[in-house]
């Protein structure tokens, strides 16, 4: 008795060598997860020819399955990854980032917090700056980070603007524990006019309703209250 031939992959149909290479295509960049990856690393592991594998992205986009993301290292890099991830802060820049570019807006205005917090206590702790920046309730909506704050306050020390520091023992800074970092401002106090400059209504999510006489204004806004007041 004859056995059947098996049907190996060159006798397969084109609609199945298609739905087979859509498969394969998926496969590779779901197991990429929140790093994404690119044609070229598509084609160097599924050693498919580049129109099979533009087809197959193109299907694979339309049903919602990837999505095409920017990678703020190289912009001119398309990285491709599964529809329910969210891209590492490696790909898009991180909480300094807004859609692949740099909120200038939002990291100006840390800036100008953090030292306004620290000219107002003398000495502080990056946990004293964040709680008092929390406190102000500028960022509603947008949790500010520890990570953030020393960031931002590194860049500072480099600008010149601020002075790293810590209690010797000495009585030095007696207001923070022995050993603990702490900063303090370099500067003088800051300019009313550059307080103004980076007033929070430019990262405000209800900006687009605020208006002079509206239930929404700057008479009535508490968080703008706050911040002169800070």
């Amino acid at each position: 008795m004859a056995l059947p031939l098996k049907r190996g992959r060159n006798s397969m149909t084109p609609a199945q060598v298609s739905q087979d290479a859509n498969h394969t295509v998926l496969e590779v960049i779901l197991s990429r997860e929140n790093n994404g990856i690119t044609k070229p690393q598509i084609r160097y592991e599924t050693k498919l020819a580049d129109t099979i594998i533009a087809k197959s992205i193109n299907l694979l986009k339309l049903q919602n399955k990837i999505k095409e993301v920017t990678d703020i290292r190289n912009k001119r890099t398309k990285l491709f990854m599964g529809a329910g991830f969210e891209a590492s802060k490696e790909v898009t820049g991180g909480e300094w980032y807004t859609d692949g570019k740099l909120d200038v807006e939002f990291v100006s205005t840390l800036k100008i917090l953090c030292l306004k917090s620290m000219q107002k206590v003398g000495v502080a702790t990056v946990e004293d700056i964040a709680e008092s920046i929390e406190r102000l309730g500028v960022f509603k909506g947008n949790n500010i980070d520890l990570n953030q704050i020393h960031q931002v306050l590194e860049s500072l020390e480099l600008e010149g603007e601020v002075e790293k520091m810590s209690d010797d023992g000495q009585g030095r800074v007696s207001s923070v524990p022995i050993g603990k970092i702490c900063y303090r401002t370099r500067a003088k106090k800051l300019e009313k006019t550059n307080a103004m400059a980076s007033i929070p209504c430019g990262i405000c999510p209800q900006i687009s309703l605020c208006t002079p006489d509206g239930i929404i204004s700057p008479i009535t806004c508490v968080y703008y209250k706050r911040w002169l007041d800070f």
